[in-house]
């Protein structure tokens, strides 16, 4: 199978990912879904226990929510007139594994520059 023939036969399914893993960081951008995020980590909340700290109308916590539910990141279960948000990590997984195929470029760039600051330091010391 030539190069050309593998890249056909995979792009669908590199596009879908790639297209998720942009609605994953495109849902992550905004500081107050990430600060929703923040608070259903510690435990699942109510729409309205969502809503208090922030400065910000019911509806505009509200397309927040939907923004995350919309991408996976948080689970919603209705009872009543109760809406319970629960924070679901797999998208996050998805998007951690992402960026973990950059840790060795940025480990491997960290170490030589830890190395070139120590370098210097000896020898502004004299050592």
């Amino acid at each position: 199978m030539t190069r050309l023939q593998a890249s056909h036969i995979f792009t669908p399914m590199v596009e879908r990912r790639e297209a998720k893993l942009s609605e994953i960081f495109y849902a992550l951008s905004d500081p107050t879904r990430r600060a929703i995020i923040g608070l259903l980590a510690e435990r699942p909340h109510t729409v309205t226990e969502l809503l208090e700290p922030f400065p910000v109308s019911l509806n505009a916590i509200s397309k927040h929510i939907k923004a995350l539910e919309k991408v996976g990141l948080i689970d919603r279960e209705i009872k009543g007139r109760i809406h319970m948000c629960h924070l679901n990590t797999a998208p996050m997984n998805e998007a951690y594994r992402w960026l973990g195929g950059y840790e060795k470029f940025w480990s491997g760039s960290l170490d030589k520059l830890e190395k070139l600051l120590n370098s210097r330091a000896k020898n502004r010391h004299g050592k």
